[in-house]
């Protein structure tokens, strides 16, 4: 199946905002900025907006990539290569700074919210809207002491988060999966085509390349800030 230009075009956009958070963070590692700037604030509502833009993006993907005849070979190839990767991102970090290791970060909650978002490809459209606003109502009234335990951490409904680099919990961040689910079966359903350029201009396939690589570029954004802001702040007055 063809790529949705517009939607890569959003993945660049989340992306550069991803970075551009990243970079203010590693700016603090550093101490080339406050302490604590991107925890609070502006900031910090700026990380949750491109958080819940990738993930977002990955229910509208899954319903793309599952139209027509089911794809469940590729589904489970993508499947396997995010799986990896989270494993990849854990292991960095646990021997970087095992105290606060990324156990179930955003890669992992894409992987795991792919799987459970399956069933809402079938269901009614409207049950993904109704699950989206569910999570969102547990999210601020449920908690539960099963869920304190170590290895249920990565629900979100504990009373005592374990600290982390990067958390990103399945509730509430499985209600923008189905949102984008909804969303992308919604337009489906009505048809609807995006107003965008066409695709043979390459100035525009410039634009979406990052967001068709953005595994890629996740992987590889933090070691390359982190290696320029050493190499100045070394080498430099």
């Amino acid at each position: 199946m063809p790529r949705l230009l517009v939607v890569d075009l959003a993945r660049t956009a989340a992306l550069l905002g991803m970075i551009l958070f990243h970079l203010v963070r590693d700016l603090e590692i550093f101490g080339l900025a406050a302490p604590g700037t991107t925890l609070s604030g502006g900031w910090a509502v700026f990380a949750r907006s491109v958080a819940g833009s990738f993930l977002f993006l990955s229910g509208v993907s899954l319903v793309l990539a599952q139209q027509g005849h089911r794809r469940w070979r590729n589904f489970a190839r993508r499947l396997v290569v995010l799986a990896g990767a989270a494993a990849a991102i854990s292991l960095a970090t646990f021997l970087a700074v095992p105290g606060q290791y990324v156990f179930f970060g955003i890669l992992h909650a894409i992987a795991v919210s792919s799987v459970l978002a399956l069933p809402f490809l079938r269901l009614p459209v409207w049950m993904s809207l109704g699950g989206a606003l569910l999570i969102v109502l547990a999210d601020q009234a449920l908690t539960a002491p099963p869920f304190d335990a170590v290895w249920m951490k990565w629900t979100g409904l504990s009373s005592a988060p374990r600290p982390s680099l990067d958390f990103i919990p399945l509730v509430p961040w499985f209600a923008p999966v189905l949102l984008g689910v909804f969303s992308a079966r919604t337009v489906a359903g009505l048809q609807l085509r995006p107003v965008v350029p066409s695709v043979s201009r390459w100035q525009w396939q410039w634009l979406a390349w990052p967001g068709r690589h953005s595994l890629v570029i996740y992987l590889l954004h933090q070691p390359v800030l982190l290696g320029a802001l050493w190499m100045i702040t070394r080498f430099l007055p």
